[in-house]
């Protein structure tokens, strides 16, 4: 399951008679629920929901409409929520028996005419959760603690419009595509901000966040947040509770594991999840376990290790698909399939906004659209660097110690010199924009949030500073990007690294056993040690896949000089004409490693831009 749409409207309009609005609202999420269509009104509320079902499992009708003597409660969920059986179980104690093949969005009605918004958030994993209360005309909005599942809104004269992704809104006749200084810092600083929307008038529902609308006006809660705490567990502990929670999770991400499959790298991540997959899989008595892999066909000919990417996944993944005995598939991609106008296309509109992530976009989506053919939702390793420190700038000194976001320091070390991807923006538009003020702004408000302990070393304030950014300013960026390009494919991406538990036990963990081996991620590593080949064990960590085709270069500042040189090009004003056509005499820079990175970056943004103020008719504020 899928996506959502609504509209709430206060004035004197009937809604029930705007049900074609509502519908193409909700026709805009078609990929994220290929399964069916639902919409439903009343007077002052509209939803709209599309299905997706996983597996054979049913999802139960949405919106869920509940009937009490003062009116209805109609809810709609989206996301993997887990502890339903545990929510399900206390409402049973409350005296409100829920049949055990109970629905998601059936459950959470319940916990809400039991004890409101506060019952609802018993439940963990990934969800985003709408309620609308009809005994008093409110709506309540709720996002997942780490934000895995979108809920965008826009406040209007008269109520409020709201959907899993901005494209919905934008449906609406209310609406209208713009983006100004504020919405172009985000873009090209990769901040990751809180609630932030982008576009003039969207926000974001924030993660760990309640809101509630009604005719007095809007209200806001965050129900959970990180917390600092006093780590006592020895090593020994720590590593086998470390081990439990990173199970706990999977087995609940897996559930019966009809129609789930894992995206598997061969690093050390996924390989985990594979491997505790597998063992899930094992004492349920089901199987085999499902795989899949991108990998680019050029990489099998003539693979060059770089300071980034240091080695091929291919091996890692035949170790592990033989430790497991997992059923495998290989998506090999070449340079003409991410070059796909249509695959391009629709990886910006799975986004809504450009990237500086480029071929990584395009080819995840390939592969999602390919493990959609055999799975319905898969399971990935992302986040473990988050959670863990596996970053590289983590280990760089002079990366940790920089007073900006870590990733920003590390494009600025790989040349960069505007926030990410700016640097080919006309001087003018750089000057406005502030790019890396910006961005140390953004850092210094972020980092004053954080809790440290009496006495914690320098050390562990700074990881555990490091930390805080990975997970409220990073995952930000990194869960919209796999679960949203993973839904444009009708694919549900499903992350146990993103467990609250987990994260919270190794948000507090010392820094010196976390690493303590001298090796990234030493406490992962530990934890699954017995699951992995020893190959595995000790990969050193190695970024998701990109081409290394120098015609992927070529291709790139080809697009960039048609912009520079066609004044009816929306970005041709925007960009900087020199450094465009430095670029374009040279563009070796472009071929691989960490200059290849940024400088990649650079011109991805140019050109997601200026597909992006096409395909959306974007109004620029600038």
């Amino acid at each position: 399951m899928s996506g959502l749409v609504g509209w709430v409207d206060f004035s004197s309009r009937d809604l029930e008679r705007e049900s074609a609005v509502i519908s193409a609202m909700t026709e805009t999420l078609a990929s994220r629920g290929p399964d069916g269509q639902q919409v439903w009104a009343r007077a002052n509320v509209g939803l709209g929901y599309r299905s997706l079902a996983i597996g054979s499992k049913p999802t139960g009708q949405q919106p869920h409409v509940q009937s009490t003597a003062d009116g209805q409660i109609a809810v709609c969920v989206t996301g993997t929520p887990t502890g339903l059986g545990e929510l399900g179980a206390w409402l049973r104690t409350k005296g409100r028996g829920c049949a055990p093949d109970a629905s998601p969005a059936e459950l959470i009605a319940n916990a809400y005419l039991e004890g409101g918004a506060q019952a609802v958030v018993r439940l963990t994993g990934a969800f985003a959760i709408v309620i609308w209360d009809g005994r008093s005309d409110e709506l309540t909005l709720i996002r997942d603690r780490f934000g895995n599942q979108p809920l965008y809104y826009w406040v209007t004269d008269a109520g409020v419009i709201f959907g899993s992704e901005r494209k919905a809104l934008f449906a609406h006749p209310e609406t209208e595509a713009a983006v100004d200084i504020d919405g172009m810092r985000e873009l090209f600083s990769y901040a990751g901000t809180a609630g932030h929307g982008i576009f003039v008038g969207v926000k974001q529902l924030e993660a760990a966040e309640i809101l509630r609308f009604n005719r007095a006006g809007l209200r806001r809660e965050q129900y959970w947040r990180l917390t600092t705490e006093e780590h006592t567990d020895d090593q020994a502990a720590t590593i086998r509770n470390v081990r439990e929670l990173l199970s706990d999770s999977v087995a609940a991400q897996m559930g019966d594991a009809d129609g789930v499959g894992i995206m598997l790298s061969g690093g050390v991540d996924s390989s985990a999840v594979t491997a505790l997959a597998a063992d899930a899989l094992k004492r349920n008595g089901g199987g085999p376990l499902r795989t899949f892999t991108v990998t680019f066909a050029e990489h099998a000919k003539n693979f060059t290790p770089d300071e980034v990417w240091a080695t091929p996944d291919a091996p890692y993944v035949k170790d592990m698909v033989a430790h497991v005995g997992a059923e495998h598939t290989d998506v090999v991609l070449d340079t003409a399939d991410i070059l796909d106008p249509e695959a391009r296309r629709i990886t910006l509109a799975a986004k809504d906004v450009p990237s500086p992530l480029g071929n990584m976009n395009t080819s995840l989506y390939l592969l999602n659209r390919e493990v959609s053919n055999h799975v319905n939702a898969a399971l990935l390793g992302e986040i473990a660097d988050a959670v863990f420190g596996g970053f590289a700038w983590v280990h760089n000194p002079q990366l940790a110690a920089a007073n900006t976001m870590p990733w920003i320091a590390m494009a600025h070390y790989g040349g960069g010199k505007h926030g990410m991807g700016g640097d080919l923006l006309h001087p003018d538009l750089l000057a406005k924009l502030e790019l890396n003020d910006y961005c140390t702004a953004a850092f210094e408000s972020s980092v004053a949030q954080v809790e440290h302990l009496d006495g914690e070393s320098d050390v562990d304030r700074q990881m555990r500073r490091i930390g805080y950014l990975h997970l409220t300013r990073w995952l930000e960026t990194l869960l919209a990007h796999d679960e949203s390009i993973g839904m444009a494919a009708g694919l549900e991406a499903r992350m146990p690294f993103c467990d609250h538990k987990l994260v919270q036990y190794v948000y507090n963990t010392p820094w010196a056993i976390k690493s303590f081996d001298g090796q990234e991620k030493s406490l992962l590593r530990a934890a699954v040690a017995d699951l992995l080949p020893e190959s595995i064990r000790t990969r050193p960590k190695s970024p998701y896949p990109v081409t290394q085709d120098p015609a992927y270069g070529k291709w790139l500042v080809d697009g960039l000089g048609a912009i520079a040189n066609d004044p009816t090009s929306p970005a041709a004003a925007l960009i900087n004409q020199q450094a465009v056509a430095e670029l374009r005499a040279d563009h070796s820079v472009l071929d691989s490693g960490m200059r290849a990175w940024v400088a990649r970056a650079n011109v991805e943004m140019i050109l997601g831009l200026d597909a992006w103020l096409r395909q959306y008719n974007v109004r620029v504020e600038v």
